[in-house]
C-alpha cells in the first residue's frame, strides 16, 4: 500500500487494547479489541465505556502504542495498545 492510502486503512482497523493493573480493574476486563485511530479517540471511548474508575487511570495513566509510550491524544493507533496506570517508584 502506498503513503496516504495506507494512513487511511490503519485509522479504520480495530486495535488490540490491554489494561494492566488498575486500567485492567476499571475495564473489567485484560484485553479487548475497540475501533479508534487515535489516542484521543480511545480515550474518549474509554472514558465513556468506563466512567469515573477509568477517568482516574487515564488521568496520571499513559498509553503504549506498539512499544512506544505517548500521552500525545494526536498519536495514529498502531495494531495493540497497552493501557498503563501511574506506576510508583523509579
Amino acid at each position: 500500500m502506498c503513503g496516504q492510502f495506507a494512513a487511511w486503512v490503519r485509522s479504520v482497523a480495530d486495535v488490540i487494547v490491554r489494561y494492566f493493573a488498575a486500567a485492567a480493574e476499571a475495564a473489567g476486563v485484560e484485553q479487548e479489541t475497540l475501533t479508534a485511530s487515535t489516542v484521543g479517540e480511545l480515550r474518549s471511548l474509554l472514558k465513556d465505556a468506563y466512567g469515573e474508575p477509568m477517568q482516574r487511570v487515564l488521568a496520571s495513566g499513559s498509553f503504549l502504542v506498539d512499544g512506544v509510550v505517548s500521552r500525545d491524544d494526536a498519536r495514529t493507533l498502531g495494531a495493540r495498545v497497552d493501557v498503563l496506570p501511574p506506576f510508583a517508584g523509579g
